[in-house]
């Protein structure tokens, strides 16, 4: 194991994947520092990572948008490694506002790659996407898997920011980068005090179908019903955002050896339709969880699975927590009694 970096930047912190890594890094002995748009999340997220460790994250409100911002940050902290969060994740947003994702997520990552490379900070993560992967050739889906066919403005940009690394890589031989694709994280912290904000709108299934267990929506819509799998509804593979966060931890304790751009799938085999996601929180909840089908969205495929064995060889890395456990979770989190501001961690970072 390398030894501790002196200081991990890592930018979208507010959000539902940044808090829990940042919680991961503390455990692993390091020396987190968080980055967020979003002043009053930012200050919430940090308070409630700082009650589960006893650390104090110092933390930086900052728009990737703001190249100043940026460099003013790497002028006050030595910082040697950025694990890069931050951006618009929402796949069907991302059909109706486009210029907005690439805006924040291809411009934004460019304005950070700038001022690294200007401070001399050569060492990056990046959460990628299982969206970069397209419409499946095969299953599950390994790293060597074409990317680029992307079905949504959400994983095109995903993809060009990884091409825009790659590049980077090949020509400075001193910036190494790690690209990890993540496959739907879900879930929350089995403490209690992490999880999706619930305040914001959800995007995500799990946290919708909750919404519905919970009375706050009616129905849950069902986009698609003839796809070719055994109920007709789409099926994935779901990740436990501790998982994901312990695997982003593990990529810094990693080292390179010669390889300076590394690419791995943070993500399980095993897959979920969503008709039976309905039927694992209908038992949670012991409410009836009320579809209805509706037409196919853009750009949306039937199935997808994540073969993480490269992960397992170079980082040690194996999901732990099983789709019981994340659902089991997730329920607890958003049943918590406590609706107060404080439990707020935000909820617009990529997957």
């Amino acid at each position: 194991m390398m030894s501790s970096p002196s200081c991990v930047l890592v930018t979208g912190a507010a959000g539902y994947v940044g808090t829990h890594v940042i919680h991961e890094l503390i455990c692993a002995g390091f020396k987190p520092v968080a980055l967020d748009n979003r002043q009053e999340a930012l200050e919430e997220a940090m308070k409630r990572v700082g009650s589960m460790s006893g650390v104090e994250v110092q933390y930086f409100y900052a728009d990737l948008l703001n190249v100043g911002q940026i460099s003013s940050i790497f002028q006050q902290v030595p910082i040697s490694h950025v694990i890069h969060l931050a951006g618009l994740k929402a796949v069907r947003q991302s059909h109706g506002s486009p210029l907005s994702f690439y805006n924040v997520n291809v411009m934004g990552t460019c304005n950070l790659l700038e001022v690294m490379l200007a401070k001399g900070v050569n060492e990056i993560i990046f959460s990628s996407s299982s969206k970069v992967y397209g419409e499946p050739i095969y299953l599950p889906l390994d790293e060597r898997h074409p990317s680029g066919n992307c079905t949504n403005p959400y994983g095109r940009t995903k993809h060009m920011v990884e091409q825009m690394i790659s590049d980077i890589t090949v020509a400075n031989k001193h910036f190494k980068a790690t690209i990890l694709r993540y496959f739907n994280p879900c879930g929350a912290h089995p403490s209690g005090h992490l999880g999706e904000d619930r305040l914001e709108p959800p995007q995500n299934l799990m946290p919708l179908i909750c919404q519905v267990a919970l009375g706050n929506k009616e129905t849950l819509s069902i986009f698609g019903n003839d796809f070719d799998t055994p109920d007709g509804t789409a099926s994935k593979a779901y990740t436990h955002i501790v998982d994901i966060a312990k695997g982003t931890v593990a990529a810094i304790q990693c080292p390179h050896g010669h390889a300076q751009y590394r690419v791995y799938n943070l993500g399980s085999s095993h897959v979920c339709s969503i008709l039976e996601m309905v039927k694992i929180f209908e038992k949670l909840s012991g409410k009836k969880i009320p579809v209805e089908f509706c037409e196919r969205k853009p750009g949306e495929i039937a199935m997808c699975s994540a073969d993480s064995s490269l992960a397992k060889q170079e980082l040690g890395w194996e999901p732990m927590y099983d789709l019981q456990h994340m659902c089991e979770q997730m329920w607890r989190w958003m049943t918590c009694k406590t609706t107060d501001k404080t439990e707020n961690n935000g909820a617009n970072i990529t997957s």
